[in-house]
């Protein structure tokens, strides 16, 4: 084997082993998380990044050819497809579920949200003294 062959290798390799490592964290997420949301969160990151991980790692194995341009597509196809689909499931969960609120803080009034950050900011301001970061 020729010195090409051997960064080929190396290079194939790590990427399809960060892909299962990710496959594992991603399986670990959904095991482990309560929330449907935080599943979702996790199954979508691990996939759109799992899976162009491990395909880039076939691409470098198999070469430049036919097959690696067709993984390449494939890799396009499900870095558009996977968020748009676990983003279309999230909203709706929000929209269907009637106790959305034990799960999370919703605001529905901006007004409110504003004066609750602006009364964090304060007493955080009179923890460290008034200095301002």
């Amino acid at each position: 084997m020729g010195i090409f062959e051997w960064i080929r290798l190396i290079a194939g390799c790590t990427f399809l082993i960060c892909g299962l490592v990710i496959f594992f964290t991603e399986l670990f997420g959904v095991f482990h998380f309560q929330y449907v949301l935080n599943r979702m969160h996790a199954t979508a990151m691990g996939d759109t990044l799992g899976i162009a991980s491990c395909m880039i790692g076939l691409i470098i194995f198999s070469g430049f050819n036919f097959t690696s341009l067709k993984l390449l597509l494939i890799v396009i196809f499900l870095w558009f497809a996977s968020p748009v689909s676990s983003h279309v499931l999230a909203r709706l969960e929000v929209a269907t579920n009637e106790n959305l609120t034990s799960h999370c803080h919703v605001y529905t009034n901006l007004a409110s949200l504003e004066a609750e950050l602006e009364a964090e900011k304060k007493s955080a301001q009179n923890e460290t003294g008034g200095e301002e970061a």
